[in-house]
């Protein structure tokens, strides 16, 4: 087992893994505001008090922030970086009005919001694209080659030899494919359609549940049927290949994370294995300690995690400016100003929530603290 990096190796894990994504994040909703027209009085690389900047020909303030976790991107006409129409925009010109976010079309609005967590998944595809075009890809076949101890497959009647045809009604053709059907479901009872020779039948079991530990002694659990995968070999793909598995891996990893917000809200899993700022520090630091690859892959992870956040519709996130454009779309007038604020109050107070919530999951579960 190895020993936990150093609180500094931490806090830089954190920093080099949160800044970039975040100021990719709202970059992206940069980006396709400017494609529509609408200026931007500020983008900031951190947050609070503004030790460098310059404004550029648009009027836009580039400027580094002394707390370097993100970044934003501040809208004419905007009060605040969190989007909260500005009321002095009653006495604004026409052609300032022009260059506001409000001023654009409801479609224009929705795929600005959206930009943020659409770059976020782009971001994670192409670093799974990257992996995938310079090592290849696995090719493991779903043919059992051996049972570990107490295996649940074994118990329920596989055999060596075996092909795994499909889980659940899912076709299955790769080995890693199992696991994804397996990993996030202990104890949950699946039918597996296996190809004995000539013979396709159907074998009910039970998944088993089991506390895996990485090598820092991290842990959570997990399920697993207890099947060794025949010995894979490894493919070389081309740059479309590569960007198309790229964007498989994203949904895959997509779909983890909504089954288990899912499983939590549900009472399967526990509310424990919720993880905030800290926990995200201790697992920066520990993949920065592994070296690039490992932590470039886990930004992969975080990328798609902040996507998922920021879609939820939460208002202040991007997800809950989305619900409030759909009931604009719907009522065919928007929500009025006074909604608006009080659906903001209510989403900010929830953010806040959750985020002493997760912090205080975080501390408990360190072992200073008897985790």
């Amino acid at each position: 087992m190895l020993h936990s990096p150093s609180v500094l190796t931490m806090l830089l894990g954190f920093v080099l893994l949160l800044g970039p994504l975040v100021v990719l994040h709202e970059f992206g909703h940069y980006l396709v505001g400017r494609l529509f027209g609408v200026r931007a009085d500020a983008f900031s690389v951190g947050f609070g008090k503004e030790l460098i900047g310059r404004t550029d020909r648009r009027g836009t303030r580039w400027k580094l922030s002394a707390l370097p976790l993100g970044g934003y991107v501040q809208f004419a006409g905007d009060m605040n970086a969190a989007g909260v129409p500005d009321a002095a925009n009653a006495a604004m010109s026409e052609a300032e009005r022009a260059g506001t976010f409000q001023s654009k079309p409801l479609w224009q609005r929705a795929l600005i919001v959206l930009a943020g967590p659409v770059t976020n998944l782009l971001v994670a595809i192409a670093i799974f694209a990257a992996f995938n075009l310079a090592y290849g890809k696995v090719d493991a076949p779903p043919v059992v080659a051996g049972f570990s101890q107490g295996s649940a497959a074994q118990a329920a009647g596989l055999r060596v030899g075996d092909r795994i045809v499909a889980i659940d009604g899912d076709e299955v053709a790769q080995f890693a494919q199992v696991r994804e059907k397996v990993v996030a479901y202990p104890d949950h009872l699946i039918r597996v359609l296996v190809r004995r020779g000539d013979a396709q039948i159907t074998i009910p079991m039970r998944i088993a549940g089991f506390v895996e530990k990485d090598q820092f002694g991290n842990q959570g659990r997990i399920g697993l049927l207890g099947i060794a995968a025949v010995r894979p070999r490894i493919v070389a793909v081309g740059p479309l290949e590569a960007v198309a598995i790229g964007v498989d891996q994203s949904v895959r990893v997509l779909h983890m994370m909504v089954t288990g917000i899912a499983q939590i809200v549900g009472g399967e899993r526990s509310v424990k294995e919720l993880g905030g700022p800290i926990k995200i520090a201790q697992y920066s630091g520990q993949q920065l300690s592994l070296g690039m690859p490992a932590f470039i892959s886990f930004a992969a992870l975080i990328s798609i995690n902040l996507a998922f956040i920021n879609l939820l519709p939460i208002p202040t996130l991007d997800g809950g400016h989305l619900a409030l454009y759909a009931a604009e779309a719907i009522r065919r007038k928007p929500v009025g100003q006074r909604s608006q604020e009080w659906a903001f109050r209510t989403g900010l107070a929830l953010v806040l929530a959750l985020m002493l919530f997760v912090t205080f999951n975080d501390l408990v579960s360190l072992r200073l603290f008897g985790g």
